[in-house]
């Protein structure tokens, strides 16, 4: 089902991205740089290595782009990589396969929200024996009938757990404006502690833009972010899922303000001492370079 209708079709996409992927800014390349959140099965592209070449179906229409239709397509898209990568060891090998391109990651579980609550109590149980190696919680999928609310208590747990806790929010959604309140204040009885897809506790919003530019066009794409940044709330800009949003994630931030960066390293959830080092070289390069 088409939930949105895009905005520009697929041929000028492909615009978009060859025309930015051959813009290669040193400053873009170079400069400190943190993601929120990116979805593992989100990374694969047709050109990512199979251990099993033969296992599952090709990502043939990954790899043309010829499926119409928003969300739709999108889903269609990070979908059809579930019929590759069905074994355990595959979604290791495709995080591993992505992680050499990261000097420090954390891992955030996340639950669907069309599964059942019970289901992602059952997951999260199951994953507390390695709860050092996940920083947080979160919530994906359509928000569609599946409000953050009804995971209500596997967010209260995991915070009991001293786990940190996000959830999508998608905009053009029933109640959208309400469930994104209700996930600020309610959830895991204190609030999330950071919005995917938040002023006066500081809560920081993620904002997939390439996605966003089939909805409403590069024209109205600054003018909005610009009544975010202006409220003051802190905006970071990342790719969600690479493989399906174009792999341009660097890119993203080619026309973006240096104080998105910190925003980034702000609301991130890395140790302080991380969090300091990443500022401190931030920085620096920006003395550097400006």
């Amino acid at each position: 089902m088409t939930l949105f209708k895009p905005f520009l079709s697929n041929v000028t996409i492909r615009e978009y991205r060859d025309l930015i992927r051959d813009h290669d800014d040193e400053f873009i390349q170079k400069i400190p740089k943190a993601e929120m959140h990116v979805h593992i099965e989100g990374t694969m592209t047709p050109e990512t290595p199979i251990p099993k070449p033969g296992t599952g179906k090709p990502c043939h229409v990954l790899a043309e782009g010829d499926v119409e239709g928003g969300t739709h397509r999108f889903f269609q898209l990070y979908c059809g990589g579930f019929d590759v990568f069905r074994e355990e060891e595959y979604f290791c090998y495709l995080a591993l396969n992505y992680f050499q391109r990261a000097v420090q990651f954390q891992w955030i579980m996340c639950f669907l929200r069309d599964m059942s609550p019970e289901s992602a109590m059952s997951h999260h149980i199951d994953a507390l024996p390695f709860r050092d190696m996940i920083v947080g919680i979160g919530l994906e999928f359509l928000e569609r009938g599946r409000p953050s609310l009804l995971f209500e208590d596997v967010f209260e747990r995991a915070r009991d757990n001293h786990l940190k806790i996000t959830c999508h929010c998608d905009f053009g959604a029933k109640h959208s404006l309400r469930h994104v309140a209700q996930a600020v204040d309610q959830l895991g009885e204190t609030g999330a502690g950071r919005i995917d897809h938040g002023l006066h506790k500081g809560l920081g919003l993620t904002i997939r833009l390439w996605g966003y530019l089939c909805y409403i066009g590069e024209s109205r794409i600054p003018e909005r972010m610009g009544v975010i940044h202006d409220a003051g709330i802190k905006i970071v800009i990342g790719s969600d899922d690479p493989a399906c949003m174009e792999d341009i994630r660097l890119k993203n931030t080619l026309y973006m303000l240096c104080e998105l960066c910190q925003y980034a390293v702000d609301i991130c959830w890395a140790s302080t001492t991380i969090e300091t080092q990443i500022l401190e070289e931030l920085q620096e390069y920006l003395k550097q370079v400006l």
